[in-house]
């Protein structure tokens, strides 16, 4: 068993969730176990970035980004799959919280559902 921490990204993306949907996500991110990790599956995968090596876990329509040391999981992402910021942090893009905070506002995907206007 880990002990479990989460960074401020994490938790400002939590608390945006319904009581239910948190419970869920924390639900499935304490469950990892050491197994998980070494055998991998569906829901369970690596991101190299920086110098670091990320699970990614997925948990319904959201994705956690961590990092596991001896003894602790330390969920340093939650984002939301389909997004801007989700598919920057997989493809090694640049990745400042402060472009992640504005896309989560829906802009980015308003910006390209418009239609150019003639």
């Amino acid at each position: 068993m880990y002990q479990v921490n989460f960074s401020d990204q994490a938790m400002r993306e939590l608390a945006k969730l319904p009581t239910l949907g948190q419970m869920d996500v924390v639900e499935a991110f304490t469950a990892v176990t050491p197994e998980d990790l070494l055998r991998g599956s569906s829901d369970l995968g690596t991101v190299r970035r920086g110098g670091h090596t990320y699970y990614r876990l997925r948990v319904g329509e959201f994705r956690i980004y961590f990092e596991a040391t001896e003894g602790s999981l330390m969920a340093n992402y939650v984002l939301h799959k389909h997004t801007f910021a989700d598919f920057a942090f997989r493809s090694h893009l640049p990745f400042p919280e402060d472009e992640a905070r504005i896309e989560q506002e829906g802009g980015f995907w308003k910006y390209l559902d418009e239609s150019p206007k003639s």
